[in-house]
């Protein structure tokens, strides 16, 4: 459940106006590529045919895409040098503003829900209509809802089992000054999992048994950074969904399959290069993610060729 937006984005590599976009366009494309999956939002009578015949194309369940009289949510946004950041220019909620998720029967029973950055007051709305607790609740949220609707935010935490989030919200939402504090003190909320999206510098998940992070691909150029986030999730709930099996092997598996998503997502504007990927792509940049972090046992299995403080 989120967004299906028309986004209008600049980057230092160009301008699209008017594209595809929205957390759940992104998620539900990169998720796509793993398992079955369908979009909770609502859209305006201005939704492009070819635009539902786009996600439609990578067999993604619209019975849940609503659409209501007046325009599709609208959002407008820059990045400059920082791409990690962007700067919010205008957002037009239109149908978005009066949307009240409500869940089909096949969609109550879905075994996987992510609650994609909306009002928390609508996530609550959608996991109460779940017809069953699902095996595994994910949400994501931002600066905004943390300043608005924290309390309903913090209600919501103990309900959901990860919480996705950027470093700077996460220190915002616990008022901790170090990333592992804010996690700490995230998980103490109810949390099993916490991923942390740090953008160019990769991505993060803390439990209580374990940590694991790992870089960004190393790209020599990024187009357009809005879906990533949102890619990522699609890649990590997809491969989770696929595998069936939610044990630390598996989340961080699952962490890495978000990374290779979201890395081509960046590559173009909107879903230009996300909704047209092959099998061999993906299994490409698998293999590339893996030989950036292979490494064997230091000193070759036998320990660390270290000398002693004293020389011994």
């Amino acid at each position: 459940m989120g967004t299906v937006a028309y986004d209008t984005v600049e980057t230092p590599e160009g301008r699209r106006d008017d594209q595809l976009g929205g957390s759940a366009s992104y998620f539900a494309t990169a998720a796509s590529y793993f398992a079955s999956v369908g979009i909770i939002s609502v859209v305006g009578r201005d939704f492009d045919k070819s635009d539902r015949e786009l996600l439609e194309g990578r067999d993604i369940d619209l019975s849940g895409l609503h659409e209501a009289e007046g325009g599709t949510f609208r959002w407008s946004g820059q990045y400059k040098d920082d791409l990690n950041s962007a700067i919010t220019l205008r957002t037009q909620l239109n149908v978005l503003e009066k949307f009240s998720p409500s869940l089909a029967p096949a969609h109550a029973d879905a075994p996987f829900l992510f609650l994609a950055n909306i009002d928390p007051r609508l996530q609550h709305r959608v996991l109460d209509g779940m017809a069953q607790r699902p095996q595994l609740v994910a949400c994501d949220t931002m600066n905004l809802w943390i300043d608005i609707a924290r309390d309903s935010l913090l209600q919501l935490l103990p309900r959901v089992d990860t919480l996705l989030i950027n470093e700077a919200e996460a220190k915002q939402l616990t008022g901790a000054r170090h990333l592992p504090q804010a996690a700490a003190g995230l998980l103490q909320m109810g949390l099993k999992t916490l991923i942390v999206k740090r953008g160019e510098y990769g991505a993060a998940i803390f439990s209580r048994k374990f940590g694991f992070a790992m870089p960004a691909y190393p790209l020599t150029k990024v187009v357009d950074p809005t879906g990533a986030g949102d890619s990522f999730a699609g890649g990590f709930m997809g491969y989770l969904a696929a595998v069936g099996d939610l044990s630390e092997e598996a989340m961080r598996r699952a962490v890495v399959a978000g990374s290779v998503m979201a890395s081509y997502a960046v590559e173009n504007f909107g879903l230009e290069r996300l909704a047209f990927l092959t099998v061999k792509e993906i299994d490409a940049r698998f293999k590339g993610f893996e030989e950036l972090m292979r490494f064997h046992p230091l000193g070759g299995g036998q320990g660390l060729p270290l000398r002693t403080r004293y020389g011994g």
